[in-house]
């Protein structure tokens, strides 16, 4: 084990950071008592340090002037990471806000242990992007250099359900091989593995860009943004006939990464050219509403809400938008949430079962099927596991914490050096 290395899972949704600790992986708590956090940051609007986690969230939510972003990580590997904006009142990239980042969560580490950290092990996807290799190099490339940026003088990448597997090896025991489902917030990772004489090995690793924010931009299309304009029509400027209303600006406004720049001056003065042609000025004067109060981020909040308390069955679910008009919301029954992301759940059964197949395995030689990941809570990625192997026993692992336990694990297996793919 070398000391100086930190094991740093940076998702979608939260990150973590940990250290090997006398053999034992060793979370430390990068913000007040807790060991995880949201990858959200936060800029105020007339300068002022930067604020990450949950404090980035409570500063959008009781409304202080700034720039709120979340989903960082979704940006990797594309010409957007590198655009230059105003961002807290400077000229940014997202690739140093995201250098910021990681340098604020190596900042705390280091204050929590004492200890300096030059490299880190850092988790990965899979794939970033799904059947684009030249995309995926480069979006590990851009990682590398946050890192770099962040003040870390090296750093090793481990696919994360391999890191989970290193975590959930006791639950990988017991006869048959095992498969990690790691749902994230923006990527689906699949590891088959076997455990020998208490060791993981791995058999094959796959994955797909799919992941929890997919599942909220398809529930807030389907339920919220047909409140704010969508699927309505447009008079013409000029001659007789309608339109139909452009989806552009509500798939960015259901995306988290995009929303940030919703606000700018173009796509406001779509929304209020929009309002004045709408058919419906009502439902378009709340998509107006939105973008000039900057309320984008509440309404993703709001969607994301409604999907955990319908997943969880509860009868009266909904998304609750009385933030944009009194008494406005879109229920959202159990039922309807499971029609809503039912055409998700073949992708990930196939991208599970071509694991599988990279193994050399059945289903049938799967005896414990592992869930991690936050978004492995929805009830489509149990179903999709029952439907594949119903054979083996469906184990869920510490569902925010076991990549980057697997990571600190990984810091011990090769001294001198962190581990690489």
């Amino acid at each position: 084990m070398r000391p100086d290395i930190l094991a740093i899972d940076f998702g979608t949704s939260n990150s973590a950071a940990a250290v090997l600790d006398g053999g034992v992986p060793r979370r430390l708590p990068i913000q007040p008592g807790s060991d995880t956090l949201p990858t959200a940051v936060f800029f105020p609007g007339e300068g002022g340090a930067m604020r990450i986690g949950d404090a980035a969230g409570e500063a959008l939510l009781t409304g202080e002037p700034g720039r709120y972003m979340r989903a960082l990580k979704s940006v990797l590997g594309g010409s957007l990471l590198h655009e230059p904006r105003m961002i807290g009142g400077k000229r940014r990239t997202l690739a140093d806000v995201i250098a910021a980042f990681l340098r604020a969560l190596r900042e705390r580490a280091e204050a929590v242990t004492g200890a300096r950290y030059r490299r880190a092990l850092s988790g990965r996807p899979v794939h970033f992007h799904t059947a684009d290799p030249e995309r995926d190099a480069r979006a590990e490339a851009d990682l590398r250099g946050c890192y770099l940026a962040a003040g870390f003088e090296e750093v090793g990448f481990l696919a994360e359900p391999e890191a989970a597997a290193l975590a959930c090896r006791g639950l990988g025991a017991g006869g048959g091989a095992g498969l990690v489902v790691d749902i994230g917030g923006g990527t689906s990772d699949f590891t088959a593995f076997v455990v020998e004489a208490g060791e993981v090995r791995v058999l094959a690793s796959h994955g797909i860009r799919l992941g929890g924010t997919d599942f909220d931009q398809a529930v807030s299309m389907a339920h919220a943004m047909p409140l704010l304009g969508l699927d309505g029509a447009l008079r013409r400027e000029m001659g007789p006939g309608l339109l139909p209303v452009p989806k552009a600006i509500y798939a960015d406004l259901a995306t988290w990464a995009k929303i940030p720049f919703l606000y700018a001056p173009g796509p406001r003065r779509e929304a209020a050219l929009m309002a004045r042609l709408a058919v419906d000025p009502v439902r378009m004067g709340r998509l107006v509403r939105v973008l000039e109060e900057q309320l984008g981020h509440e309404l993703a909040f709001a969607v994301e809400r409604g999907k955990i308390e319908a997943n969880a069955g509860a009868p009266a679910a909904g998304i609750a938008m009385a933030f944009i008009e009194p008494g406005l919301s879109a229920p959202l029954a159990p039922a309807t949430l499971d029609a809503v992301l039912a055409r998700f759940g073949a992708d990930l059964r196939r991208a599970a079962a071509e694991t599988l197949a990279l193994a050399g395995l059945s289903a049938g030689d799967v005896g414990n099927v592992i869930l991690v990941g936050g978004s492995s809570l929805m009830r489509l990625v149990t179903d999709m596991a029952r439907e594949l192997c119903p054979e083996a026993r469906l184990q869920r692992s510490e569902a925010f914490t076991a990549v980057v336990d697997g990571l600190a694990l990984a810091t011990g297996r090769k001294p001198g050096a962190p581990a690489n793919t």
